[in-house]
């Protein structure tokens, strides 16, 4: 897909997300859906109400009713649209810098649209306008309060509340300024746990750090685990369907060791876990030694709901999927990623375990990973650098997978290249048992790719 990529539409405001890509694509999304109610949400980026308000209005003169449920997760919003049965346009960027706005369609159960309803979404914005509504057809907005209260009270349903509660865990919170900050901080509280927050106000500008939460941006978080003796620090991205985490000495859990740790405490025989192909061999292990089964897809959400999905359909049981980016679905709860049950599920964990956080996920440590991003400026130079890839993957010693880009496998460590769905990168993966080993894969390919500019 060329417009949606791995995980909706995205780009840098004023430059390739603009009032007429959100214009295009609600008319597109109206006309594919032919839906009498719509929901728009979003989450605290500068452009988002400006966006919202062109979305809004563009669903209404294509005919539909459309609920506005303003900042909310986009977890919220799927738990709107599962509750009443009404598809949803999201504009977020998700992790993607302060600059970047985007949208993600979600379906009347809550999921994110599958390939193939992208797809289709797709072709409808290249074709021509899709029709607008007669004038008396011209649909209703309204505003929707209370969604996050009703969210945050499904939420507690999903979770063993009273074994959280007996732990008396303190639990501190970053939902670095997006949508998070009106869901987490009171829901983990909820839970029974004592809270300490740090950049939870909403605020578009994202002052205390960037939206991803990745190592570089979350030294408040750690230093507040510190500070407060806190049991875990967990941190979500800009629309809060993402939960990373620190444990209570303040360092960070890599994203693919708490997917390891929260699919073992899930998987039994037989099982199936759905996962990216920048699959950790963590997980690898877990799944082993469960006896259980792993599916790989594509990089992104809507690949791996769509296999989920055909799993499912087939009389798997699919109790986990997701990627090491803290992007976790637990399908029997909800078909989406939510950053907030995540987090639930993960101080499970810690209260079944009676042990600190790092000796929790000390099983799933012995690997080291590294990722890096090249950037292009042009289709020219993307080509270059994926030829040059292509050329590197086919000489290399090593079993090659092409599911998503050129992924090798050497027997004691993986390689991985392929382009973002999301932003203008080309991406490197590696990892090995040996930090040394896992960087210079990493390095190899990246000076390959340089010298091909």
């Amino acid at each position: 897909m060329e417009l949606f990529g791995s995980s909706g539409t995205r780009g840098v405001v004023g430059e390739e997300f603009t009032p007429e890509r959100v214009r295009r694509v609600a008319a597109a999304a109206a006309a594919v859906w032919d839906a009498d109610r719509i929901a728009v949400g979003r989450d605290t980026r500068l452009s988002g109400a400006p966006f919202a308000d062109v979305a809004a209005g563009t669903l209404a003169a294509a005919g539909a009713d459309v609920d506005r449920l303003g900042v909310l997760p986009t977890p919220g919003v799927a738990y709107y649209c599962a509750t009443e049965d009404v598809p949803a346009l999201v504009l977020t960027a998700s992790h993607n810098p302060p600059e970047y706005n985007g949208i993600k369609l979600l379906g009347t159960d809550g999921t994110e649209l599958s390939v193939d309803a992208y797809e289709r979404v797709e072709r409808a914005v290249v074709d021509a306008d899709p029709p607008l509504a007669h004038w008396d057809g011209v649909g209703t907005t309204r505003r929707i309060d209370g969604v996050g209260d009703d969210y945050r009270a499904d939420l507690l349903t999903g979770v063993d509340r009273e074994a959280v509660a007996a732990a008396d865990l303190t639990v501190a919170v970053d939902p670095g300024h997006g949508a998070g900050c009106t869901i987490s901080p009171a829901f983990f509280g909820e839970l029974g746990c004592t809270v300490r927050t740090v950049n939870a106000d909403p605020d578009g500008h994202f002052p205390g750090r960037d939206p991803e939460p990745v190592a570089e941006n979350l030294t408040a978080l750690r230093r507040l685990v510190r500070s407060t003796d806190a049991d875990v620090g967990i941190a979500h991205d800009g629309d809060a369907d993402r939960a990373i985490f620190v444990d209570e000495r303040g360092e960070m859990i890599d994203g693919d060791t708490s997917l390891a740790a929260l699919a073992a405490a899930e998987l039994g025989d037989g099982d199936v876990v759905v996962a990216a192909v920048n699959v950790s061999q963590r997980l690898v292990d877990a799944v082993a030694a469960a006896d259980a089964d792993l599916d790989l897809t594509p990089i992104g959400s809507t690949y791996i709901v769509t296999r989920v999905r055909e799993r499912r359909r087939a009389g798997d049981r699919v109790p986990v999927a997701g990627e090491g980016n803290g992007g976790v679905f637990f399908p029997e709860h909800r078909l989406t990623r939510d950053g907030a049950y995540v987090g639930a599920k993960f101080l499970e964990l810690l209260a079944d375990a009676d042990r600190p956080a790092s000796e929790v996920v000390a099983p799933y440590t012995d690997y080291h990973f590294v990722r890096e991003n090249l950037a292009y400026d042009d289709g020219d130079e993307r080509a270059r650098l994926l030829d040059a890839a292509e050329a590197y993957a086919v000489a290399a010693d090593a079993d090659l997978d092409t599911t998503d880009g050129y992924r090798l496998d050497y027997g004691d460590a993986w390689l991985l290249v392929r382009p973002s769905g999301t932003e203008p990168k080309v991406r490197i993966y590696a990892e090995a048992r040996d930090p040394e080993r896992a960087r210079t894969l990493a390095r190899n390919l990246r000076d390959h790719l340089e010298s091909a500019r």
